[in-house]
């Protein structure tokens, strides 16, 4: 049974950091490129990073990159994925969804929504100005 959960969620002052985590187990996480996304209300869901399965090479959104941090640690069943926050903006507060791609590189394709199949619950982060 496939299973993403997300948790690391909350209420954050402007400036503020959070570490989201999504532990990933049921199928062969550890050889697909996961990501991280975003959607705030009204809005369409949104790439934020990713990073490959191998951990070698990762890729930001350009509204995220120098803030956030994408890594990802193996276990024998487990792969679980950090989203690393750092001065955080208003315009950050979304619901944040992990997910795993279909393939295991990393593309043009890789922050496209439908290029992704197993999706999780999503997890709440709300920055305050």
């Amino acid at each position: 049974q496939v299973q993403l959960v997300e948790s690391g969620g909350g209420l954050v002052q402007a400036g503020g950091s959070l570490r989201l985590s999504c532990a990933a187990s049921g199928r062969a996480f550890s050889t697909y490129t996961m990501g991280w996304f975003r959607q705030a209300p009204g809005k369409e869901r949104e790439f934020v990073a990713a990073i490959k399965w191998s951990a070698a090479s990762a890729y930001y959104a350009d509204s995220v990159k120098g803030r956030f941090t994408i890594s990802r640690d193996t276990t024998k069943n487990t792969v679980t994925v950090y989203l690393q926050m750092n001065s955080l903006k208003p315009e950050d507060s979304a619901v944040y969804y992990c997910a795993r791609q279909k393939t295991g590189g990393i593309t043009i394709t890789t922050r496209l929504p439908e290029s992704y199949d197993y999706w999780g619950q999503g997890t709440q982060v709300t920055v305050s100005s």
